[in-house]
């Protein structure tokens, strides 16, 4: 379990035979869990320079898979222990879709960001709610069909990736834990959920 503040941004320094070497600063132990621009990842081997991580065939087909080439940036944050303080909110560092980037202004004293997904995920997001894109905790301000609008601060702008990020971008996103088992709770009470939700 994650909390979507950044710790690290780390670098790839490979990826091959499904093995991810990252340079890092971080000092997980061989079997720890990370989250790699969101992805929760295991650790599977230790270096002077950062350590080494395995992507599951499913978990390549869901990310956004360009972004863990060789030479990239990622967002690295290494697992909640319990006491941990809860900064943003409760990630499983499971990615639900990825999304692109269609928009990026900046306000006076913030940044709006417009992110285009797969409708099917769309129901589990919600205005004012949280989301994780690539891993960082942001509130959703504005919900449409098929994209959202977050507003970020500069801290969390200039001391992210996203200071480096440009139109049509895509990025990993995983939905709120909680929409997603309330709305198939819900849904498997009342088969016409969808249609309830469509009216309301």
């Amino acid at each position: 379990m994650f909390n979507g503040v950044i710790r690290e941004i780390g670098k790839i320094k490979n990826f091959s035979n499904n093995k991810l070497s990252i340079i890092s600063k971080l000092q997980p132990q061989t079997g720890d869990s990370i989250a790699v621009n969101g992805a929760c990842l295991t650790v599977t081997k230790i270096f002077s320079d950062g350590f080494e991580v395995e992507l599951s065939p499913e978990t390549q087909k869901i990310v956004e898979i360009k972004n863990y080439q060789s030479g990239k940036k990622v967002h690295l944050e290494e697992a909640l222990r319990f006491g941990d303080k809860i900064d943003g909110h409760l990630i499983q560092g499971h990615i639900d879709a990825v999304g692109e980037i269609l928009e990026i202004k900046k306000n006076r004293n913030s940044y709006d960001v417009i992110i285009k997904t797969d409708p099917k995920i769309m129901k589990y997001i919600a205005q004012k709610g949280s989301i994780a894109i690539d891993g960082v905790s942001l509130t959703i301000n504005d919900v449409f069909s098929d994209r959202f609008r977050l507003t970020i601060i500069p801290h969390t702008f200039e001391n992210t990736l996203f200071r480096e990020y440009k139109i049509h971008r895509r990025v990993n996103i995983e939905t709120d834990l909680f929409a997603r088992y309330i709305y198939n709770m819900f849904k498997k009470e009342n088969n016409n959920f969808d249609e309830v939700l469509a009216w309301w």
